[in-house]
């Protein structure tokens, strides 16, 4: 166990309303303005990685399976506040609400203009 999970593994989860497969635009940082799937969400450290936004490149030593050693492009974690869904009929991006059905059905909703996010 190495220096950050132990400081991971004493946080708290965080709540999370992105889930994998969502599209998302950037609205901070580097990245600002450019769009995403989500392809995996972090609650414990409270971020989402994002296909295609923050990639870093790590250099490995030579082993067995690279025998030269390498230099891969690595997709890192970003904060969720960074981030935004991107409603579909605006394009812009939008915070994320709940609606509870008279069924007990929980659905989540654009803030921006009260849609239903379909699943």
């Amino acid at each position: 166990m190495n220096r950050y999970e132990s400081q991971v593994k004493s946080q708290k989860v965080y709540k999370i309303r992105l889930k994998k497969g969502d599209l998302v635009m950037v609205r901070a940082g580097k990245y600002k303005g450019q769009t995403g799937k989500i392809t995996a969400a972090h609650p414990r450290q409270n971020k989402v990685t994002v296909d295609g936004i923050n990639i870093v490149k790590r250099h490995i030593k030579p082993d067995r399976a690279h025998p030269q050693g390498a230099i891969l492009e690595l997709t890192k974690p970003i904060w969720v506040s960074k981030v935004g869904i991107v409603e579909p009929t605006s394009k812009k991006p939008s915070r994320i609400g709940y609606k509870v059905d008279a069924t007990g059905v929980k659905t989540r909703l654009y803030k921006v203009g009260g849609k239903e996010i379909k699943k």
